[in-house]
């Protein structure tokens, strides 16, 4: 089998197991994470109303000049810190860690450790 496709069937297998455990709600919502190589973004989602209650990017404005490269550690850690103090602005507090089809290794952790420092809980 072509590598691939081998890697890429792992993911969606990744996904569909971290997916299935998932659900988020006004309280609690689902933190859905997309990586890309050159950037980094978040959401806050409410999956009963169909809503995104809060998101943050490397391509937001505040974080665009404080940040040289979009797809790396130090730009997670800064997502991190944003979202966080976005949702506590919304009222929320704690959250449910959708990591998708991405390990919990290098730039998602980076973005979850500087996520609970803020006072976000996952």
């Amino acid at each position: 089998m072509d590598k691939n496709k081998q890697l890429n069937k792992r993911r969606v297998r990744r996904r569909n197991h971290v997916r299935a455990r998932l659900r988020g709600t006004a309280d609690h919502p689902r933190m859905c994470i997309q990586r890309s190589l050159k950037h980094f973004s978040v959401q806050l989602v409410d999956d009963l109303a169909g809503k995104t209650l809060a998101s943050a990017s490397t391509r937001d404005q505040s974080i665009v000049s404080s940040v040289k490269n979009g797809g790396n550690c130090d730009a997670a850690a800064v997502v991190g810190k944003l979202i966080a103090e976005r949702a506590s602005s919304a009222g929320i507090t704690t959250v449910k860690l959708d990591r998708g089809h991405n390990k919990y290794h290098g730039r998602v952790k980076a973005f979850a450790d500087a996520a609970r420092e803020a006072g976000l809980q996952l």
